[in-house]
C-alpha cells in the first residue's frame, strides 16, 4: 500500500515486530492494521511461539505471518523498520547491542522495550554514542517512546511548557491501579508488590528508578535548557492489612501492596523537575496519597497549568489501553522515524505527529 508522507512523495513502510509480551501482543494487530504499515515478520522468545501465525499468538485472525526464532534471517529480510518490545529488566545491555545489530544491519528501530533510550545521553555512559555509531554504519535512526516513559510524562510536558512565560517547576505523575495487570514476573519480581521490605524490590533498589525515569527528567531538562545538578530518588510503601488477590496473583497481609515514589531533578538544592508515581492494588489503600486515573502533568510558573490524560478502552481496562498506547506512540512514529537522517532520536527531534490515516 501506498501512503503520502511530507513533501508530496508516496511510501510504504515493512515492518518487523520483535517480542510478543505485554506490550507486544497489541503491537502486532495494529501494524498489521495499520495502512500506512505491512507486517512481514516477527520475532519470538519462547518456543511454543515459533512456527506459529502472528495472528493466532495475539488472538486474531491469522495474518500471514509465522514467527521464528531466527534472528539473522529476519536482519536479513527485506524490512524498513523494527517495532522492538523484548523484555529488558535484567538484560539492559544485552539490549542495546540487539538494537545496535539491528541499526547496523540497515534497519531502523523503535523501541519501548528499555524506558532509559528514551533519552539516550542519560541512560549510561557510553549508550549513546554506541546507538549513534550504530546508526550511522547502517544509514537508519532510532526513536523510543510509549505511554511512561514517554507521551503520559515528556509528550504532555512539554507541550504544556510551550504556553508558559516563566517556569519554576515541572511534576509529572502517573497515578494508577495496577491490579488488573497480568504481569507476574513485573509486578513481584521486578516491582515487589507481595514482598515484605522495599529492599526485596528491583524497582525500588537503589539507582534503579533513577535508571528508568532519569532520562525523562533530563529531556524535560534539554527542552527548558536548564542544567541539572543531581537527580535523587525517594519512595514509600503500604502493607496489606489483609490477604487479596490481584490479576498476576495473590497479595499477603504483611506484604507490600502499594507504592509511591519520585524521581527529583535538582537544581539549587530543589526538586525542580519531578516524576512521581503512585501505584495502588486497591483504590482505597493510602487515602493521603494523590488520587487520579492516569496522568498528571502540573507546571507551576506563569501561567500555571494542569494536564490531566487518561486512557480507556471499548474492548479492556485501564492497563490495556496503557500498553495499547505505549505500543501506538512508536508505531506511529514510524514514517517520520524511517524518513529522518540517520541517527538518535528523541521526542524532542521528531516533528508532531499523531494517528494519521487511522481515522475510519
Amino acid at each position: 500500500m501506498l501512503v503520502e508522507i511530507s513533501g508530496g512523495t508516496t511510501m510504504s513502510y515493512r515492518v518487523i515486530q520483535w517480542a510478543t509480551g505485554t506490550v507486544g501482543i497489541h503491537s502486532v494487530p495494529a501494524i498489521a492494521a495499520h495502512p500506512d504499515l505491512e507486517l512481514v515478520g516477527l520475532w519470538v522468545h519462547s518456543d511454543n511461539k515459533a512456527g506459529r501465525d502472528a495472528g493466532e499468538i495475539c488472538g486474531v485472525a491469522p495474518l500471514g505471518v509465522t514467527a521464528t526464532q531466527d534472528a539473522d534471517a529476519l536482519l536479513a529480510a527485506d524490512a524498513d523498520c523494527i517495532v522492538y518490545m523484548a523484555h529488558s529488566d535484567v538484560r539492559p545491555d544485552q539490549v542495546v547491542e540487539d538494537i545496535c545489530r539491528m541499526l547496523r544491519a540497515g534497519k531502523n528501530v523503535v523501541n519501548t522495550s528499555f524506558v532509559p533510550l528514551l533519552f539516550p545521553k542519560a541512560a549510561g555512559e557510553g549508550v549513546h554514542d554506541r546507538l549513534q555509531a550504530a546508526c550511522l554504519e547502517g544509514g537508519t535512526s532510532f526513536y523510543t517512546s510509549g505511554i511512561d516513559p514517554g507521551y503520559g510524562n515528556v509528550g504532555v510536558a512539554v507541550g504544556a511548557l510551550a504556553l508558559c512565560k516563566e517556569v519554576t517547576s515541572v511534576r509529572m505523575m502517573e497515578i494508577v491501579n495496577y491490579a488488573t495487570w497480568d504481569n507476574p514476573f513485573t509486578m513481584f519480581e521486578i516491582m515487589g508488590f507481595g514482598k515484605t521490605e522495599p529492599s526485596q524490590s528491583l524497582l525500588l533498589s537503589p539507582g534503579s528508578t533513577a535508571l528508568a525515569w532519569g532520562p525523562v527528567v533530563a529531556l524535560v531538562a534539554e527542552a527548558l535548557g536548564v542544567e541539572l545538578d543531581e537527580i535523587t530518588e525517594w519512595h514509600e510503601v503500604i502493607r496489606a492489612d489483609r490477604g487479596f488477590d490481584i490479576a498476576s496473583g495473590r497479595i499477603e497481609a504483611g506484604t507490600i501492596s502499594g507504592m509511591r515514589f519520585e524521581i527529583r531533578g535538582m537544581i539549587g538544592g530543589e526538586a525542580r523537575i519531578v516524576v512521581e508515581h503512585v501505584t495502588r492494588l486497591r483504590d482505597e489503600d493510602a487515602p493521603d496519597w494523590p488520587h487520579g486515573s492516569g496522568y498528571r502533568i502540573l507546571i507551576d510558573g506563569d501561567p500555571c497549568v494542569k494536564a490531566e490524560v487518561e486512557v480507556s478502552s471499548h474492548v479492556g481496562d485501564h492497563n490495556y489501553a496503557g500498553c495499547l498506547g505505549t505500543a501506538m506512540h512508536v508505531i506511529n512514529a514510524i514514517p517520520h522515524v524511517v524518513e529522518a537522517d540517520p541517527g538518535v532520536l528523541t521526542y524532542l527531534d521528531l516533528p508532531v505527529y499523531s494517528a494519521r490515516h487511522l481515522m475510519r
